[in-house]
């Protein structure tokens, strides 16, 4: 029990409530927005670990291999649904999913040597750049059409995959929008995303576990910087109102409530950038 001795009982629970809101703020706004679960539950951890007073040099660590874990369970059965309704394009995934796999490991290794200030520059410049499309995109906006050629994508899938493994997220978050607007259809830009979520949550989340191994300072029930209580409270909760905030998704403004996030998140990258200096 020695493990606990410097946290109060009240302190654990308000961690495991928090923790829990976490997962149904995640679901909500996925499947209000369309958006992967990390982009949200990594900000939302960063927020509460803060408040929280976990030390800010395993902090930005635990919320994104915490993150990564959440990401395996959610990416599996979102990949197996776009499976059977057709919005898999195996010839499409076949050609990135190698550069994905070489970014993911790049990214994996990377992670053992970067500091959390790092890690948090990282999600902070991505995010940034996130809210921006989210908020200024216009409607059939391209940049060419179909993925370019063999160097092209590539570089196009080391990137999605390395930085995706640095910042906590599934693939979808970047590659749907990134192949959108090589105008690969919509429905099989998701479906590429949710497959892809899968290659880079698993290797992701155990890089990022055996990397923080006997690390001091994290949070209790951490195996390496892989939050146990979290994975285990934020999954259900995502599963749980996904649903909910896809056909919530229809009763209200979804280009209002995409600002709304859009805004949240460029706070967030501000807060981050903020935090470093």
């Amino acid at each position: 029990m020695a493990f606990f001795d410097q946290y109060s009982v009240a302190w654990l629970i308000g961690l495991a409530l928090a923790l829990l809101a976490t997962g149904l703020v995640a679901g909500t706004l996925a499947g209000l927005l369309g958006v992967g679960g990390g982009i949200v539950i990594v900000p939302v951890l960063y927020h509460l670990f803060t408040l929280l007073g976990i030390d800010e040099s395993v902090r930005m660590h635990v919320a994104v291999g915490t993150s990564l874990a959440t990401i395996i369970p959610t990416s599996i059965m979102s990949s197996r649904a776009h499976r059977k309704k057709g919005s898999l394009d195996m010839a499409l995934i076949k050609r990135l999913m190698p550069s994905v796999v070489v970014g993911v490991i790049a990214g994996s290794i990377a992670s053992r040597y970067l500091s959390g200030g790092v890690l948090t520059a990282v999600f902070a410049t991505v995010a940034l750049v996130v809210a921006l499309n989210m908020a200024f995109k216009k409607e059939g906006f391209t940049v060419g059409n179909g993925l370019p050629g063999p160097a092209g994508t590539a570089l196009l899938g080391g990137g999605i995959g390395g930085i995706s493994t640095l910042m906590g997220i599934g693939g979808g978050t970047l590659s749907v929008p990134i192949l959108n607007a090589l105008r690969v259809p919509m429905h099989t830009a998701v479906g590429t995303g949710a497959m892809l979520g899968m290659v880079i949550s698993f290797p992701g989340a155990l890089a990022f576990l055996f990397n923080g191994l006997d690390v001091p300072l994290r949070p209790p029930l951490s195996i390496g910087y892989v939050n146990l209580l979290g994975m285990a409270l934020i999954v259900p909760a995502t599963m749980l109102t996904t649903g909910f905030g896809a056909k919530l998704a229809h009763s209200i403004d979804a280009r209002r409530l995409r600002q709304v996030f859009a805004a949240f998140l460029a706070l967030t990258s501000l807060r981050m950038f903020y935090g470093m200096i």
